[in-house]
C-alpha cells in the first residue's frame, strides 16, 4: 500500500480569499457572518450569511469565461489554481494518465438552476433556457472543468453526500493512490448555496439560524444559545501525492494522511443519533487504520454547525471513543468563523487542520458565551481566542444530511 501525503493547498472562504488569509482569519477567532448581499433577503427568516466579500467574478475569469460556469465551479478553479501553484505541480513534467480530479459539491450549480427556472416561469411559456444551463448546473461539471484545465487524464468524477461530500472526495483519492491506482490527485470541494432557494429552503427545515439580532455572532457551535447553522461558501483544494512520488520530486510536504473512516448513521434523513454512534464508529475505524493510539491525537476539528442536536451528539462520541484522553486533546469548531459551507466544509476544514499543524496552533471556537450543560465541559473546545500546542496528528470531521459521517486523520512527516 502507498503512503499518501499532502503537497498543496488552496481555498477561498469568507474570511479569506486564499491560504495566507484563510490562516490569518483562523488564528485571529475572525467572523465571516455579514447581512446577505446576493438578493434581498429582507422577507427571509434568515438575512445574514457568510459570504465571500467583494467577490467579482472578473477579478479571476474573463466575462466570456465567467459566464459559462455557475459561481461553484468559479470557487472550484480559483481554489484548485492556489493548490496547484503551492503545489509546483504546474511548473513539471508529471504523467497525465496518473493523475485525477475527484470534486465535491453537495448541491453544485444552485444558483443556476434557480436563475433558469425563474426566466422560464415568468416568461411566455416558451422554453429559452441557455445551452450552457445543465453544463453549468450539474454537481461533477466543476471536476471536468479542472482536468480540462489542468490536462489530468487519471480518475475524474465528482463525489455527494451533502455535508460530507469533501471529505469522501479526499478519501476516495486517498483510498486510489494507496491502492496505486494513480500517483496524484486534485481533491476538495466547493460551494455557493447562498441564495434564494438555499436559505429559503433551509429555513424551512429550521436547520438555520434565524438571530438576525446578533447576526455577527450567530455561528456559536457548543454554545447553549445556539439556534442552528451560518450559510457559508467557498472553496478548498488539496493535492494529495503518492509518498514516493513528491518525495522523488522534492515536494514540500504538509502532512501524511494516515487514516480515514466512513460510516452511515441509519437513523433519520436530518438528525443525527443522539448518541453518535455514526459518529463514534466513523472515528474509530479512521483511528484503526492510521495505527495510532488514541493518546496520539492532539487535535479534533469538530463538524460542530451549531444544531442543537448535533454538537451533542458527537461530543458525545468523542467522549465515548477517546475516554480521559478527550479531555487532553483541543478541541475547536471553525464554521463558527467560516459558516457551513456544505458540500465544501470537509476541505477547508481539513486545510485548517492542517494549518494548525504546521503552525501548531490551534484555532478557536467563538462566540462562546454560555456553555451548554448537555455538553461534557470538561471538554477543552478551544473557546474564543486560539490557543498554542503542538500538534503532531488531527482529526477533521463531517457529518451529512442523510446520515452520512466521514473523517480523515493527518499526521507530521
Amino acid at each position: 500500500m502507498k503512503r499518501v501525503v499532502v503537497t498543496g493547498i488552496g481555498a477561498i472562504t469568507p474570511i479569506g480569499k486564499n491560504i495566507e488569509e484563510y490562516w490569518t482569519g483562523l488564528k485571529s477567532g475572525t467572523s465571516g457572518s455579514d447581512w446577505i448581499t446576493r438578493f434581498d433577503a429582507e422577507k427571509f427568516k434568515t438575512r445574514f450569511a457568510c459570504e465571500i466579500k467583494n467577490y467579482n467574478s472578473v477579478d479571476y475569469f474573463d466575462r466570456k469565461e465567467s459566464r459559462k460556469l455557475d459561481v461553484y465551479a468559479q470557487y472550484a478553479l480559483i481554489s484548485v489554481a492556489e493548490a496547484m501553484n503551492d503545489s509546483g505541480l504546474g511548473h513539471e513534467k508529471i504523467d497525465k494518465d496518473q493523475a485525477g480530479v475527484i470534486w465535491a459539491s453537495g448541491i453544485g450549480g444552485i444558483e443556476t438552476f434557480l436563475n433558469e427556472i425563474a426566466g422560464f416561469v415568468t416568461g411566455d411559456g416558451v422554453p429559452r433556457f441557455s445551452p450552457f444551463f445543465i453544463p453549468k448546473m450539474i454537481s461533477d461539471i466543476a471536476a471536468g472543468h479542472i482536468s480540462i484545465k489542468y490536462g489530468f487524464q487519471g480518475p475524474n468524477y465528482g463525489t455527494v453526500s451533502a455535508c460530507a461530500s469533501s471529505t469522501h472526495a479526499i478519501i476516495d483519492a486517498f483510498n486510489l493512490i494507496k491502492l496505486g491506482k494513480a500517483k496524484l490527485f486534485i481533491t476538495g470541494g466547493s460551494e455557493a448555496a447562498i441564495t434564494q432557494a438555499g436559505i429559503g429552503g433551509f429555513n424551512s427545515m429550521q436547520a438555520m439560524s434565524t438571530n438576525n439580532e446578533e447576526y455577527k455572532n450567530a455561528s456559536r457551535p457548543m454554545d447553549l444559545n445556539r439556534d442552528g447553522f451560518v450559510m457559508g461558501e467557498g472553496g478548498g483544494a488539496l493535492i494529495l501525492e503518492d509518498y514516493e512520488h513528491a518525495k522523488a520530486r522534492g515536494a514540500k510536504i504538509y502532512c501524511e494522511i494516515c487514516g480515514t473512516g466512513m460510516t452511515a448513521d441509519a437513523y433519520h434523513i436530518t438528525a443525527p443519533h443522539p448518541e453518535g454512534i455514526g459518529a463514534y464508529k466513523v472515528m474509530k475505524i479512521a483511528l484503526e487504520e492510521s495505527g495510532l493510539r488514541k493518546k496520539d491525537i492532539d487535535y479534533i476539528n469538530v463538524h460542530g454547525t451549531a444544531t442543537p442536536l448535533g454538537d451533542i451528539s458527537e461530543t458525545r462520541a468523542i467522549v465515548n471513543l477517546f475516554g480521559e484522553h478527550a479531555y487532553k486533546m483541543n478541541i475547536s469548531a471553525t464554521k463558527s468563523m467560516t459558516g457551513h459551507l456544505l458540500g465544501a466544509a470537509g476541505a477547508i476544514e481539513a486545510i485548517a487542520a492542517i494549518l494548525a499543524m504546521q503552525n501548531n496552533i490551534v484555532p478557536p471556537t467563538i462566540n462562546q458565551s454560555t456553555p451548554d450543560p448537555n455538553i461534557d465541559q470538561k471538554l477543552n473546545l478551544t473557546v474564543n481566542s486560539a490557543q498554542e500546542r503542538e500538534i503532531t496528528s488531527a482529526i477533521s470531521n463531517t457529518f451529512g444530511f442523510g446520515g452520512h459521517n466521514a473523517s480523515i486523520i493527518i499526521k507530521k512527516i
